[in-house]
């Protein structure tokens, strides 16, 4: 069966759309997270050192919980 090529061309264009949508919303995510990471750095920062590196253990020991629970 052989589409007609005003059909190959809709769908080719629908197709692009669709990438370019797609592509639109992943480059929006990756800047929300971008955000996110500096904000947290900051807070970080702002800590003392003995402050900080007590919330940096305890974030590395719940990732580890939880990896350790998905198995």
């Amino acid at each position: 069966m052989s589409l007609s090529p005003t059909l190959r061309a809709a769908l080719l264009a629908a197709a692009a759309v669709a990438l370019a949508a797609a592509a639109i919303q992943l480059r929006g995510k990756r800047h929300t997270a971008e955000l996110t990471v500096e904000s947290i750095q900051a807070q970080l920062d702002a800590l003392d050192p003995v402050t900080r590196a007590a919330v940096i253990a305890r974030l590395g020991a719940d990732e580890v919980k939880k990896v350790r629970d998905q198995r």
